[in-house]
């Protein structure tokens, strides 16, 4: 069965994978959506026996229908091996505290982000050679942290393709910094922001829907891509890795425990519901920055609150766009018109109805006090070490946990190795670190937990910084132009 996307504001908007894949948001500004999410057409016993590969081919086949079982297998091969991951698994499951924490970390930037962008660019290029597309693919992307490095480490000196990766100036820790900042590539642009992500994603998301400049690319030999997960080929991706989760364990249901700012993380989990994963809650982690945790307990969205730098930096967002999907599959046509009362208004609530069709969510959220003590206690508990954003997840199960005594068999996504904040996860288990200098804790870190430093760690310690360039929150386009002198 063949499966066309089309814009969530407009369903006349169709597109190929392929073609979704390529063009990463619709020309309306809307996100491409496949117009019916697939069942599992291979049962959970048969799932258990696959390597990791095998599994993400089973779920990427039946979205991707347009690419051949060689073209896919070729992306997924590349992607998924030991040069680029630390693990035959792929991913790990480590059962502590009465969960399971799937740890998605096990990539060359310790961060989630690679599960699917260590593919993305095979999928790109791919889909652009099916396109006939002979433009360079300029990846345009705004990131929170962790996007920004495994993205410009996916695609640094691919051939037919550059990047260029807007971030928050003074809103990511120093390592998720650090790692972008030194990052080596013939075709890789990185510049901060004096603002935040929302800004930088505000502005990026502008760039995709200019028509004038989309022709002043075109007329130079670019076109526009994105790597952030407003992209399906991002997208898709993320779901492998809650089907092979849930292959791994195979209780009579799940749930799923995500920390989220831009929503696509659990919306992955949602479409591996859709395709046959019995999944009893989706719980969705906030940090303070909680306009989700308040949109699923009230049904109203509102983006116009004070914007917090917190802990768990990757979750310092006050606009999920991937959420827009969610409301999509609620909502349908009057999408469109949701999504321009929060471009105009700041805000959008959606009817009861809708609201009744959110069951399966569950929101919450954890101060910084909350998400320390998360991980000081699983440490105390069981010599376990997690990221910040991991401990947003924990706090907030372990309070869901106590006010539902819901026993259901759950996994919490494990967004990023401790390594990354390494910081805020030592002195949440002794203030006394913090005298320390940031590298020093390296370290101390691998004396408490004894996991050996990550290469990704080693290889920035003494790393000379190649990019410097910082611009105001709305010069990004000004920057692009000068970049690709159009």
């Amino acid at each position: 069965m063949k499966i066309m996307y089309h814009s969530t504001r407009d369903k006349n908007i169709k597109a190929t994978a392929s073609e979704a894949i390529l063009k990463g948001i619709a020309p309306d500004g809307g996100l491409y959506v496949p117009e019916q999410i697939p069942k599992l057409k291979t049962g959970f016993e048969a799932l258990a026996k696959m390597d990791y590969a095998h599994v993400a081919y089973e779920v990427m086949k039946l979205f991707f229908t347009d690419f051949t079982e060689e073209e896919l297998m070729n992306c997924i091969k590349g992607a998924y091996n030991s040069e680029k991951f630390d693990t035959d698994d792929i991913t790990k499951l480590v059962e502590a505290d009465g969960a399971y924490f799937l740890e998605l970390f096990h990539g060359r930037t310790i961060a989630f982000k690679d599960m699917a962008l260590s593919i993305l660019p095979y999928l790109m290029t791919t889909a652009a050679r099916k396109c006939g597309a002979s433009e360079e693919i300029v990846i345009l992307t705004a990131t929170s942290g962790d996007t920004g490095k495994a993205a410009l480490a996916g695609f640094a000196d691919v051939p037919g393709t550059s990047i260029v990766v807007f971030y928050p100036k003074h809103g990511v820790s120093r390592v998720q910094e650090k790692q972008m900042v030194t990052q080596r590539g013939k075709n890789v642009n990185v510049i901060g922001i004096e603002g935040n992500f929302d800004d930088a994603q505000s502005a990026v998301k502008a760039m995709f829907t200019d028509e004038n400049l989309a022709k002043r690319m075109k007329a130079g030999g670019y076109r526009f891509s994105s790597a952030n997960s407003i992209n399906i080929g991002r997208l898709i991706p993320q779901v492998a890795y809650y089907v092979y989760a849930y292959s791994r364990l195979m209780p009579k249901q799940i749930n799923f425990v995500v920390p989220t700012g831009n929503f696509g993380n659990i919306l992955a989990a949602y479409y591996a519901f859709k395709m046959g994963v019995p999944v009893n809650k989706l719980i969705c982690a906030s940090n303070r920055n909680k306009v989700l945790t308040d949109f699923f307990e009230t049904g109203v969205y509102d983006k116009n609150r004070e914007f917090y730098l917190t802990s768990s930096p990757s979750m310092d967002i006050l606009i999920s766009s991937n959420l827009e999907r969610l409301i999509y599959e609620i909502a349908g046509d009057e999408t469109a018109s949701l999504m321009s009362d929060l471009k105009n208004k700041g805000k959008y609530e959606i009817t009861s109805e809708m609201k009744d069709k959110l069951d399966l969510f569950k929101g919450g959220y954890a101060e910084d006090d909350e998400m320390s003590k998360a991980i000081a206690d699983l440490y105390r508990k069981e010599n376990y070490i997690i990221d910040t954003h991991t401990a947003v997840a924990a706090a907030v199960y372990n309070k869901y946990r106590e006010e539902t005594k819901d026993d259901t068999c759950t996994v919490i996504a494990s967004t990023a190795s401790p390594y990354k904040f390494t910081r805020a996860v030592l002195n949440s288990i002794d203030e006394a670190y913090d005298k320390k200098d940031d590298f020093e804790l390296f370290e101390e870190l691998n004396k408490l937990s004894g996991v050996d430093i990550p290469d990704a760690i080693k290889d920035i310690i003494d790393a000379k910084v190649l990019h410097t360039k910082v611009c105001a929150k709305d010069g990004l386009e000004a920057e692009v132009v000068k970049i690709y002198k159009i």
